[in-house]
């Protein structure tokens, strides 16, 4: 009887760990080759991972929640047959992040409150291994403690030394506080750790919030808190700076309308907006390649390949950016499709980490929900991001070989968010307007 090790594949660059969301078999349950086994989920996308051997699962060795790195044995299949016996499972203790509790109190009283999970990156964005994240959290360091911790390691890196050297010269297991009598429920709100100018944590603390009768508590979901932290990050990272130019479409509001049922019937794919923005913007970083950057310490890393990300809204109401690789090596009908596949596997669920990685400028479609412009974060490490408002009828004044009239023109206004610390207003007002000009450009003439 031959037993099958399956251990958690490497999911893409950057990506080390992964918790177990659900497991779709049970153990003594009969496995085929391929055959999804379990469903996990990374800080980029979740996914169903499947079988490599055809059997029965006899162990488990992480359950729903457990954090486990890349490599690791998550579980065996034995090869013997139906007939081989269960192992019992792993008794491995799931990682799991403690929310905050609602506090009643009549009479003012000490309430302990703990860290709860740590993030693999704090705030001053330092990394933290996953077994300083353990400690931390058995011992009750919250995130600002820990990064008011000197790290030895690499790059300041904090050590297991650093922080069993914190705790035994004091380090507070948890933080004392007192709940005042109050007339209604309050949520306790933790202190949280932001950057200052010159890197260091700097530590402050939110406004309570009361919950009135017939409020509704719900939890974000981990996508949601994932893309929480990734837009505070990203704020506190660069100073943003948005520029706005409003371009006349009207050339590929007709030629859309004129092409797009030969197109769909040739290529078997529908022609949207989309593609033809992608198009323009490629031009354009083509002629400003210092915004198709990103911001390493002081030095600048210069992007050689341009990918476009696309913001997606997922029917849940959530955000996730796949991710066109080498979009300046398609041509308009290449860039439809893949904008097309991305889009349905985002719908889908079917992303899988590689599809999301490597972006190093986004587009992001406002319109699609009636909006005019928008000031979009900018998707950390790169420097800048385009967001793309609704086409509307508006009246214009235009020239004619008798004179300026007044026309209906289909217009729309593009809104340019971009990392001050890199891109100034000339170079971030240049580029989008460069944008704006390719598409008021376009060839209505243009074949398929």
């Amino acid at each position: 009887m031959a037993e099958i090790e399956i251990r958690l594949p490497k999911m893409g660059e950057s990506v080390t760990e992964a918790t177990i969301t659900n497991w779709l078999k049970e153990v003594g349950d009969t496995v085929e080759m391929d055959e999804p086994l379990v469903e996990v989920a990374t800080d980029k996308v979740d996914n169903e991972l499947p079988s490599e051997a055809k059997g029965v699962l006899v162990k488990r060795l992480y359950e729903k929640d457990a954090v486990v790195q890349v490599g690791e044995v998550i579980a065996i299949i034995s090869t013997g047959g139906s007939d081989s016996k269960p192992t019992p499972t792993a008794t491995a203790q799931p990682t799991v992040a403690v929310p905050a509790k609602t506090v009643v109190a009549e009479k003012a009283e000490p309430v302990l409150e703990y860290a709860g999970e740590v993030e693999k990156n704090g705030p001053s964005g330092k990394f933290y291994s996953p077994l300083v994240r353990s400690i931390a959290k058995e011992e009750g360091i919250s995130m600002a403690q820990l990064e008011s911790i000197q790290g030895t390691g690499e790059n300041s890196r904090v050590t297991k030394k650093d922080i069993l050297n914190y705790i035994s010269n004091g380090g507070s297991k948890a933080v004392e506080t007192v709940a005042p009598k109050i007339e209604k429920a309050e949520v306790v709100v933790k202190q949280t750790a932001t950057p200052s100018s010159n890197g260091a944590a700097k530590e402050h603390k939110a406004a309570e919030v009361p919950i009135w009768e017939g409020d509704e508590i719900i939890e974000m979901d981990r996508m949601r808190r994932i893309i929480a932290d990734h837009m505070v990050m990203s704020k506190h990272t660069s100073p943003h700076v948005t520029s706005y130019v409003e371009a006349d479409v009207t050339n590929i509001v007709l030629w859309r309308e004129k092409v797009k049922d030969s197109f769909l019937k040739k290529e078997k794919e529908k022609l949207t907006f989309t593609p033809i923005f992608i198009e323009a913007i490629v031009k354009a970083i083509k002629d400003f390649p210092m915004v198709n950057i990103s911001v390493s310490g002081n030095n600048i890393i210069k992007r050689k390949a341009i990918n476009i990300g696309m913001a997606t809204a997922l029917p849940s109401g959530n955000l996730i950016v796949p991710v066109i690789k080498n979009a300046d090596m398609l041509n308009l009908v290449g860039i439809t499709k893949q904008v097309n596949s991305l889009a349905d596997k985002a719908r889908n669920g079917k992303l899988s980490p590689d599809d999301i990685q490597g972006g190093t400028y986004t587009v992001t479609n406002v319109g699609t929900f009636g909006n005019v412009m928008g000031t979009p974060i900018i998707n950390q490490p790169q420097v800048a991001v385009l967001a793309v408002g609704a086409i509307r009828k508006m009246p214009a004044v235009i020239e004619t070989p008798s004179g300026d009239a007044i026309a209906i023109r289909h217009k729309m206004f593009l809104s340019h968010s971009y990392d001050h610390r890199v891109v100034d207003g000339a170079l971030g007002g240049q580029f989008v307007r460069r944008v704006a000009d390719y598409l008021e450009q376009f060839d209505m003439n243009r074949e398929l």
